[in-house]
């Protein structure tokens, strides 16, 4: 049976990164069929027992993507030695364990995707995906356009030259400038290097856009999941991803509201009738409604229970609701009794039920009507023929 080496496996569970598997399995955090584990060299399959830290591993689950707004002050690692606060330990309530793609400094701000597969991780940080990640900085000193110009031939970080780096001015407010930065590479403090080469001082980064994945509209510590459809259409390429919906819930989730919603409710007003409908359904107090059918019509003459809301299946149920009371007026249901009178135009006035009545009044053109006024004579619009 063919496997996967450890650290792939471990990735593969969103455990950690292939990397920081490997410093897991060097610490001897990892246990393999009661064994620990000193090598990364080890191939897996499913029959074998992983434990991390003494737990098992989890079932493997698909591919999930989340966006998140990291605000500044925050650090994007699962652990900080001089203790300072991380965004892991800042996510919303419900979220599983997850690890970012890519980094943010600590006084950076913006768009951070996280995820839960640590080879989609792998994938999407790679030069070689040459995904366009866009930023807004703000600098300060002066500078121009043509200046700017000169960062397309890369510089060098750490004695390693990099790919072009776009810039474009967007304004010069005194001694700020708020520049467009794109690069697609991402090493390590890359647009702060680069911005500094020009003897430019960045005192505020923000991350717009990570490959087709924007920030949007999205509020400072929120999170909001990539659905899986998109998720296949954009990354479908790197790894497999099955079809489907990632989970029951999805899905923007608040660090401040810190609570998990079913549902993301279109107004403040559905957000707080969701969240009655959640509390009374863990207090037992909630009640299904009942389905409502209108008094003036025969219980019988409904022609059964309303289907779920298709097309297909709302004509169905009209034809055989009307089919219904016009068997229910000819046995004389007074429910279903119909008017005799009608109005200039043609349509009929009072009555439950109105079927059509050949020989009634003509529209606009000689032509036949329907008294009930389902069927309208056409009308020329003023200032048109």
């Amino acid at each position: 049976m063919q496997g996967d080496r450890i650290a792939k496996v471990l990735a593969r569970a969103g455990v950690a990164s292939r990397r920081e598997a490997e410093r897991m399995i060097t610490a001897g955090r990892i246990r393999l069929n009661g064994k620990v584990l000193d090598t990364p060299a080890v191939t897996v399959t499913d029959t074998d027992e992983i434990l991390v830290d003494d737990q098992p591993l989890a079932p493997k689950e698909p591919p999930r993507l989340w966006r998140y707004h990291k605000p500044p002050g925050m650090m994007t690692t699962h652990n900080d030695p001089e203790g300072r606060p991380t965004v892991f330990e800042n996510l919303p309530d419900g979220m599983p364990r997850v690890i970012s793609i890519g980094r943010l400094d600590m006084n950076s701000e913006g768009l951070l995707l996280l995820t839960n597969d640590g080879e989609l991780a792998r994938q999407l940080e790679l030069p070689a995906t040459a995904w366009a990640r866009k930023y807004r900085a703000r600098a300060y000193g002066r500078i121009t356009q043509e200046q700017l110009d000169t960062l397309q031939k890369g510089i060098k970080i750490d004695g390693v030259p990099t790919g072009p780096i776009e810039a474009v001015l967007e304004n010069q407010k005194g001694d700020n400038a708020w520049i467009a930065v794109t690069i697609r590479e991402g090493k390590n403090r890359e647009v702060r290097r680069a911005l500094d080469s020009l003897g430019l001082t960045v005192n505020r980064l923000i991350r717009l856009a990570y490959g087709p994945f924007q920030l949007g509209t999205l509020g400072k510590h929120e999170v909001d999941e990539v659905q899986r459809r998109i998720l296949r259409d954009q990354v479908g390429h790197f790894i497999d991803i099955p079809k489907g919906r990632p989970g029951d819930n999805k899905s923007v989730l608040s660090g401040n509201i810190k609570q998990n919603i079913a549902h993301v409710p279109r107004s403040k007003a559905g957000a707080k009738r969701a969240q009655t409908r959640i509390e009374d359904i863990a207090a037992g107090r909630y009640v299904e409604p009942r389905s409502k059918k209108p008094a003036d019509i025969p219980a019988d003459a409904t022609g059964g229970a309303k289907p779920k809301n298709t097309k297909a299946g709302n004509a169905k149920w009209g034809k055989e609701k009307s089919a219904a009371m016009r068997r229910a007026a000819q046995e004389g249901d007074p429910r279903t009794a119909r008017s005799d009178k009608f109005d200039p135009k043609g349509k009929r006035v009072g009555g439950k039920f109105s079927p059509v009545k050949p020989g009634g009044p003509k529209a606009a053109g000689g032509k036949p009507t329907r008294k009930s006024g389902w069927a309208k004579p056409k009308s020329t619009p003023k200032g048109r023929r």
